[in-house]
């Protein structure tokens, strides 16, 4: 942990302006980017420290958004998909806008409602390399895609594999009415059982630090 600097405190809380919100060490923050066209930043708070004139920062990690790593947004990220980068700054708490929670993976695909402050993250992102983990993830269907929680997908009663209603050309409501779904593969007499693959996650291209 970094230390504090002479003349200035550690703080425990941090209340967002205009708001009835407090920030605590540990909470996702919503941070106002420096081009108001774009979306705020998420990051993690790890300290905040006041000085004798009452000016605030705080010890923030950076979540990625997918467009903001190298390779871009791909066909399997989420809406609200981030990664976790090891990417530290100190920033005034001034830029704060609000707060946020960012689940795990399996706890965002549980949820019945999902709100505007909701996100999730399943990759840790290191923004010097580029580099991710894990660097593999199970993929389904007959794409070999991994799984994005904004799409439908239905399990095949037989092999136990998931599948997009498109790739087995079919309309979201066909899907939905068939009891039970067998994929491609499955329906047909000469199916062959398919192992499981993965999907190499690290994209090749120019290397993209976040600038503030």
């Amino acid at each position: 942990m970094a230390k504090t600097k002479p003349g200035k405190k550690d703080l425990h809380s941090y209340p967002i302006k205009g708001t009835s919100k407090v920030v605590r060490v540990g909470d996702c923050v919503l941070m106002r980017a420096s081009d108001s066209d774009k979306p705020p930043y998420v990051a993690k708070v790890y300290k905040i420290v006041g000085d004798h004139r009452n000016n605030v920062k705080v010890r923030v990690r950076w979540y990625y958004r997918p467009e903001e790593a190298i390779g871009g947004r791909r066909q399997f990220h989420g809406a609200k998909e981030l990664f976790l980068s090891d990417h530290y700054d100190f920033q005034s708490a001034h830029t704060i806008e609000g707060k946020c929670i960012v689940h795990t993976f399996g706890n965002y695909t549980k949820l019945e409602n999902v709100g505007p402050e909701d996100y999730f993250c399943r990759f840790d992102y290191k923004a010097a390399t580029g580099g991710f983990y894990p660097d593999r993830v199970p993929v389904y269907c007959k794409c070999e895609m991994p799984y994005n929680p904004d799409d439908l997908m239905v399990q095949c009663e037989t092999c136990k594999d998931w599948c997009h209603p498109t790739c087995m050309s079919m309309t979201i409501e066909e899907a939905k009415k068939l009891d039970p779904f067998l994929c491609s593969l499955c329906s047909s007499k000469d199916a062959d059982k398919r192992p499981l693959n993965s999907f190499h996650v690290e994209p090749k291209g120019e290397l993209k630090r976040r600038k503030r």
